[in-house]
């Protein structure tokens, strides 16, 4: 993988596992301090609890960004031994495979079959051939796991802080609460713009499908806190 490619796909892994943290981040406090606020009247145990559901859930969302990530390696390493065996045991088969690839792409039949030989010449080239274009799989880095724990972990973390923050901030659970679900909307908002943005969905539906889907969450937990009380 040259340098311009490895920067592009590790910045798409880093932009995919910010918005994996920040969807729950965002979404899940703001339900819950929602649904608190229906039956308290203090904002100790709203914040008390509030801390306690954003570090069980950077706990939780870090180990499941860890284990995809390791489950990625290893993927990715069972398929390069496949690829290897395959070359020393059926060259001929995996050589046609390469000039099929490359018709494919458009080299005409006589040079694509002189192509294919050059590849074979470097069985490591010739895995990295087979991994990229028949397999559709980029090498991922080494410490992945560990990079897409601690980047979903703290995206859930600073999702998780705006809705509380306000509670922090004013002594008042009604005013904490009023102000939690402005901010919280509006970040839902940026953030659903963006994402769409990214992700290169529609940005009017992608933008209102994440914020409905933080304020119709919200909206239950207050109001099943309420019916329940």
């Amino acid at each position: 993988m040259n340098t311009k490619n490895f920067l592009i796909n590790r910045n798409n892994v880093l932009l995919k596992d910010i918005i994996i943290g920040m969807s729950d981040g965002l979404t899940v406090p703001f339900a819950l301090t929602a649904g608190l606020s229906g039956v308290l009247n203090t904002n100790h145990l709203i914040i008390v609890s509030g801390i306690a559901e954003i570090a069980a859930g950077c706990i939780s969302m870090g180990l499941g960004g860890y284990l995809a990530g390791e489950s990625e390696v290893d993927k990715y390493y069972k398929h390069l031994k496949q690829e290897y065996q395959e070359i020393e045991t059926i060259p001929e088969s995996e050589l046609k495979e390469v000039e099929d690839i490359l018709k494919n792409m458009g080299v005409e039949k006589s040079l694509s079959k002189q192509v294919a030989l050059q590849i074979s010449q470097d069985k490591n080239k010739w895995a990295d051939f087979m991994m990229k274009l028949e397999l559709k799989m980029e090498k991922p880095e080494k410490n992945r796991a560990i990079y897409s724990a601690s980047t979903i972990a703290v995206s859930y973390l600073v999702g998780g802080l705006i809705p509380l923050f306000p509670y922090i901030l004013f002594t008042s659970s009604t005013t904490g609460f009023e102000v939690s679900c402005t901010v919280t909307i509006l970040a839902l908002i940026i953030f659903g713009y963006y994402k769409s943005k990214i992700t290169e969905l529609p940005l009017l539906k992608g933008t209102i499908k994440t914020a409905l889907t933080g304020i119709i969450a919200a909206a239950a937990a207050f109001l099943l806190a309420k019916l329940v009380s």
